[in-house]
């Protein structure tokens, strides 16, 4: 078997420990590194070039999806693979729009890990049964699909999107300016328009919108 080199994140470490496991026991097959979030995930792929990332999608800082798609900006060569316990048609379509090229649901990583891996590996893309079978009714329903409005707007920038996840999470403007490298005014001025953009009027509405547009994930 070939060897691969792979980059785990996750911010459950049990979780980490279960993928590890699977992941050890085939010949060749190596954790490169381990991430707790998706910002750190980002700068461990950039330094180390893995074959293969494997990202949850609900990590705090930089959640999967977003991840997604600054690893393949900085490391093309790449593949990502998400991780997720939830199932829906508008989270295949954000998956397949990150440049993830797989998914599957941590209840079947026992069953699918290996298997979706391997296919990365030769190029082709894997998806968890029940996501595949999403995908499809979207397209012959022409793409309409049930995605929300707002989804499919993609009125965010990969900013805004990181600063709207952090704001969802309870993080004040001092602190997301310090994870962000970021002056106070500056979060602020992003935060007012964000709100401005999606017509939100408060904080309760923002965690609506993450949670909608897969950004955040309860």
């Amino acid at each position: 078997m070939a060897a691969i080199r792979i980059l785990l994140a996750d911010d459950h470490e049990f979780v980490r420990r279960g993928v590890r496991s699977l992941i050890e026991m085939q010949p060749g097959w190596k954790i490169v590194a381990e991430a707790a979030d998706g910002q750190t995930a980002v700068e461990k792929s950039k330094e180390l070039k893995p074959d293969i990332v494997i990202l949850d999608i609900g990590m705090p800082r930089l959640n999967g999806l977003e991840a997604a798609r600054r690893v393949r900006a900085v490391s093309p060569q790449t593949k990502v693979l998400i991780l997720s316990m939830h199932d829906s048609e508008n989270l295949a379509k954000s998956v397949v729009e990150s440049g993830a090229r797989g998914y599957i649901s941590k209840a079947d990583a026992a069953r699918d890990l290996v298997l979706a891996i391997e296919a990365l590996e030769r190029g082709k893309v894997f998806f968890t049964p029940g996501m595949d079978r999403m995908m499809l009714q979207s397209f012959l329903n022409g793409g309409r699909g049930r995605a929300s409005k707002e989804g499919l707007q993609d009125p965010l920038t990969s900013r805004q999107c990181e600063i709207v996840q952090l704001l969802a999470e309870g993080k004040s403007s001092k602190e997301i300016s310090s994870l962000l490298g970021l002056s106070v005014k500056t979060v602020e001025t992003h935060r007012a328009n964000i709100m401005r953009r999606l017509r939100c009027h408060s904080v309760a509405d923002l965690v609506r919108y993450a949670v909608r547009n897969n950004i955040i994930q309860v």
